[in-house]
């Protein structure tokens, strides 16, 4: 009787350590995506009450919205291309900073800092004015005899998607870090061994590094195509969504249609169908994971 009063206050402790996280939980996630799912179902402006209209705005968005499909096109064309181009960045300095060199720390540290800061308001009005029509960009290229006039890099429709794919690019430090910390885990006896069996660095990169770092790669690249269909500040901020709605990347239309249209309900729907994209993308990525990525066999 005794040693079961004792589990349940055990209990009783637990939940309470943990009542702040669900609380915040609850209040600020699962409440929110509830209330939501219900408004993708209405037609609400902040303004007056929510109106039932059922599948109204879904049949809107898939049917009749072509800045829909724009901004889809948009997103999908932008995680194509940063986040590919972001994680073999990572991984090549990655590659360099695990040797053991002078001030290997210090350059770490360094490359670091664009991610900390690289969503920030201000490197977006930074990288605004390093791309425009006056930027120093500009002046780096018609120094070098490239370019003889100044080009309008967010104002070129062919360009101006690309200026901000470069900046995530550029945000590379946080995978970074995590292929230092997954290069540090494989045992140099397997780079001996290769060695010994007469591999040059590029056989034992492809032999050794990729298939033990393969884990790592994985969950990379989970994280950084989540975080590339999210993308939101740096569009809002420094294109936002031009020229011709070339830059029209999916949250910032969502941003749109909720705060600037008050269309709130439609706004829903279109999260929720985001969130089913990225769930499919997300189940896709791991379906093909087991062609792909190896783990270390445990023995029995």
């Amino acid at each position: 009787m005794a040693s079961k009063r004792l589990r349940d206050s055990d209990n009783l402790a637990g939940y309470v350590f943990i009542s702040p996280w669900l609380i915040g939980f609850l209040a600020f996630t699962v409440i929110p995506m509830i209330m939501s799912l219900y408004l993708s179902f209405t037609r609400y402006d902040m303004l007056s009450s929510p109106t039932w209209i059922g599948l109204d705005n879904y049949r809107e968005i898939f049917f009749q919205d072509r800045l829909f499909r724009q901004a889809l096109k948009v997103t999908f064309t932008y995680a194509l291309m940063s986040v590919p181009l972001r994680l073999i960045f990572a991984l090549f300095l990655a590659l360099l900073f695990v040797q053991d060199r002078m001030l290997v720390g210090v350059y770490r540290t360094v490359f670091y800092i664009p991610s900390v800061i690289g969503g920030s308001v201000a490197v977006a009005v930074m990288w605004r004015q390093l791309f425009g029509v006056n930027g120093a960009f500009n002046s780096v290229l018609m120094s070098l005899g490239l370019i003889e006039k100044n080009v309008g890099w967010l104002m070129d429709p062919r360009t101006a998607l690309w200026t901000l794919i470069v900046l995530a690019v550029w945000q590379f430090g946080s995978p970074m870090l995590i292929f230092l910390a997954g290069l540090k885990q494989i045992p140099a006896s397997l780079y001996e061994a290769a060695e010994i069996d007469g591999c040059n660095s590029w056989q034992k990169l492809v032999r050794v590094t990729l298939p033990l770092l393969s884990p790592i790669i994985f969950f990379n690249f989970v994280m950084q195509t989540i975080s590339g269909f999210m993308m939101f500040t740096q569009a809002l901020i420094i294109t936002d969504g031009g020229p011709f709605n070339r830059t029209l990347l999916y949250i910032l239309y969502l941003f749109r249609k909720g705060f600037a249209d008050y269309s709130m309900g439609y706004a829903s729907a279109l999260a929720w169908i985001l969130l089913v994209i990225i769930a499919a993308i997300t189940a896709l990525i791991f379906k093909s994971s087991s062609h792909w990525v190896f783990y270390e066999a445990k023995g029995e």
